[in-house]
C-alpha cells in the first residue's frame, strides 16, 4: 500500500492495524454471520463491544465509578447547546474561558439557554495566540461550572496545566486532545468530545460525566436531550452509532496494548518537538504565531514569508504524499495536525520536507 501521511485536522489519522482488524472482520463480525454494521444495538454482541469500550476508557483514564460514559451523537456542536440546556437555568451562571473559535461557539450556545459570563479571553485583534495564565481568570465562585476548550485546532493553543477552579468544576471541551496523555480528571465535572481527532471515527460523541453535576440536570428539556436519560439506558435510550463505538473499543485496546496513555504522551511530545524544532531552526523562514509556552501538541500552526511561499510549501508537499497541511480558512497559514494516531514516521518525513524547502528558499 501507498499510503498517504495523513495530517488531516478531522476526521483524522487511525491506527493502521486498526483498520486492518476492521476490514478483517467486516463482513463476519465475532462469528455471527453478519457485518458489525448489520449486528443490533440490543444483541449481546453489540453489548459486549459497547460495555467493553466504557471499561477500556475507564481504565485508560482512570475514570471513577462516580462518573457516567455516554456514547451520543451530534458532536461537540451539539454539546455546546445540551451542556447548558442541562446544567444552567434560572439564577444560575456558568463562567466560559474564551481562547478561541470553538470556545467562542460554545459561549454563543450558552447565551442562548442561559447567562453565561466570560471568565477570561486572550482574543486580540482576532486572533488568540496563548492559553491566559491562572491570574488572568475572573471566576465566580458560585458559578455551576468553568467551560474551557483544552486544545484549540485553529489557532494551535493547548491548556498545558489546567486551571484551578476551587470548588467550580470544569467542563471541558476535549475534541482535539482526548487521551493524548494521563490527567487527573477529579476537577472535571463534565468532559466531552467528537471522536473524530484523537479517539475514532466520525459519528461519536463521548461524555463523561461526573454524579454530582448529573444530578443538577434539569428534567424540563425535551428526554433525548438529558444526560439523565443516556446516564440511566447506558447510552441506549436511541441507536447509537454502532459502528463508530466498535472502532473506539479496537482504538483503545490498540493503546492499552502499546503502553496505555504514558506511551502516547511519550509519542506525542516526541511528533511535536520535531515538528517544532524544525520552526525554531528556522525563524526567519518559519513563523509560529503562538506563544512558546501555549503551543499545541495536536496543531502546529505557523506562516511562511509570503502566500506565494505557502502556495509552493502545499504544492511540493502533495508529491510526498502529505495530505491536510493547508491552515484553516479564517487564519490561513500552514497547519500539522499530529494527532494520536500519525505516525512518528509520518511526521519525521514532514520534518525532512520541512527542512529541506527552508533551505531551498530562504
Amino acid at each position: 500500500m501507498n499510503r498517504a501521511h495523513n495530517f488531516n485536522p478531522g476526521p483524522a489519522a487511525l491506527p493502521l492495524e486498526v483498520l486492518q482488524k476492521v476490514q478483517s472482520e467486516l463482513l463476519d463480525f465475532a462469528g455471527t454471520g453478519m457485518s458489525i454494521l448489520e449486528v443490533s444495538h440490543r444483541s449481546k454482541d453489540y453489548e459486549a463491544v459497547h460495555n467493553a469500550a466504557q471499561s477500556l476508557m475507564r481504565e485508560l483514564l482512570g475514570i471513577p465509578e462516580n462518573y457516567h460514559i455516554l456514547f451520543l451523537g451530534g458532536g461537540a456542536s451539539l454539546q455546546f447547546s445540551m451542556v447548558p440546556m442541562n446544567l444552567l437555568g434560572p439564577g444560575v451562571s456558568a463562567d466560559y474561558v474564551i481562547t478561541g473559535a470553538w470556545s467562542q461557539k460554545a459561549f454563543k450556545e450558552a447565551k442562548l439557554v442561559g447567562n453565561p459570563r466570560v471568565a477570561a479571553t486572550t482574543e486580540e485583534d482576532g486572533k488568540f495566540t496563548r492559553i491566559p495564565k491562572q491570574e488572568e481568570l475572573q471566576l465566580d465562585p458560585q458559578a455551576r461550572y468553568v467551560h474551557i476548550t483544552s486544545n484549540n485546532t485553529i489557532f494551535g493553543t493547548q491548556w498545558h496545566t489546567f486551571p484551578n477552579t476551587g470548588n467550580v468544576p470544569i467542563v471541558a471541551d476535549m475534541s482535539s486532545d482526548f487521551l493524548w496523555r494521563p490527567f487527573d480528571i477529579k476537577p472535571f465535572g463534565l468532559i466531552y468530545g467528537g471522536a473524530q481527532k484523537n479517539l475514532g471515527p466520525a459519528g461519536v460523541t463521548v461524555v463523561i460525566i461526573r454524579d454530582d453535576l448529573l444530578a443538577l440536570c434539569r428534567e424540563d428539556i425535551p428526554i433525548i436531550l438529558r444526560f439523565k436519560t443516556h446516564a440511566k439506558d447506558n447510552s441506549l435510550y436511541n441507536t447509537p452509532p454502532v459502528f463508530a463505538i466498535y472502532i473506539v473499543k479496537l482504538v483503545l485496546e490498540w493503546i492499552k496494548e502499546k503502553g496505555g496513555l504514558a506511551w502516547m504522551e511519550q509519542e506525542n511530545r516526541a511528533k511535536a518537538a520535531r515538528i517544532y524544532g524544525v520552526i525554531d531552526s528556522y525563524p526567519e523562514f518559519y513563523r509560529a504565531p503562538v506563544a512558546k509556552d501555549s503551543r499545541s501538541f495536536m496543531n502546529a500552526v505557523f506562516r511562511l514569508p509570503s502566500e506565494e511561499l505557502e502556495n509552493k510549501f502545499l504544492e511540493g508537499a502533495k508529491a510526498h504524499r502529505f495530505v491536510g497541511l493547508k491552515g484553516h480558512r479564517s487564519v490561513g497559514g500552514i497547519r500539522v495536525s499530529m494527532y494520536n494516531y500519525v505516525p512518528k514516521s509520518s511526521v519525521e518525513e514532514l520534518a525532512r520536507y520541512m527542512e529541506e524547502f527552508a533551505r531551498a528558499h530562504a
